[in-house]
């Protein structure tokens, strides 16, 4: 928690296909279903001629609309144009991907009737915003602190994107995290292996992105990541 003028910090997952995001409230995590009554929100962004369009309504409208609603956002982020994992992703989106300054993959898109380009972390700052303003619709106050999960495999360069656009969003990032570490926090494990000395976990995180899995060390709640592995779990790929 912080200061009472802040109100609470939020933990955000900012996934590839689906974002949530809780909060600690009444001795809990309360994971905060948005205003479709949807505990996960499609992480969809998409443009039209008249208006910008954030999660459900976004993936909704996808198929009358494939070049202009933009998803996979987190296969860009921090990443450089060059990539081979940017250059295979490219051949499987209906939507237009550009070198931008510095080999940044920049994603284009017509909106209101104008070509617009923009940053995978300006997308994901879309989608922040509003698993943000879900939030705030349900504590009923100004929410400006949250911390966000990336997988345990991301780089310094996409984990400062990540932050950044956090930053974009309007929200201070206190921490990134590593989502395993993540998933052991919510099932207790730092304070379950505090009394009984090192403690050898192992996290299985099937996502809508990659299917990932990780042998964390907890000891004293000090986590420790001694070996990660992940394969693409794209409903494209398969496994």
């Amino acid at each position: 928690m912080t200061g009472k003028s802040e109100g609470p910090a939020i933990g955000i997952d900012l996934g590839t296909t689906y974002s949530c995001v809780g909060v600690w409230q009444h001795d809990r995590v309360e994971i905060i279903a948005n205003d479709q009554g949807n505990r996960t929100t499609p992480s969809y962004v998409a443009f039209t001629d008249s208006e910008r369009l954030i999660g459900d309504a976004a993936k909704n409208q996808v198929a009358m609309n494939p070049m202009n609603t933009v998803f996979d956002a987190k296969r860009l982020i921090g990443r450089r144009f060059s990539d081979a994992s940017v250059q295979d992703d490219m051949k499987l989106w209906p939507f237009k991907i550009t070198p931008g300054p510095g080999e940044k993959p920049m994603i284009g898109v017509n909106y209101k009737g104008e070509n617009k380009q923009f940053a995978a972390e300006e997308i994901s700052s879309m989608v922040l915003i509003k698993m943000h303003e879900i939030s705030e619709a349900f504590v009923g106050s100004s929410v400006k602190n949250a911390v966000i999960t990336v997988p345990a495999y991301f780089n310094d360069s996409q984990r400062q994107a990540t932050k950044d656009a956090g930053a974009i969003a309007g929200l201070n990032v206190m921490r990134i995290i590593n989502e395993p570490t993540a998933a052991a926090i919510a099932y207790g494990l730092d304070k379950k292996a505090s009394s009984v000395g090192e403690k050898n976990v192992l996290i299985f995180d099937l996502g809508g992105g990659t299917f990932d899995v990780s042998l964390l060390t907890i000891e004293e709640g000090i986590f420790r990541s001694k070996v990660h592995r992940r394969r693409h779990t794209s409903r494209r790929r398969g496994f």
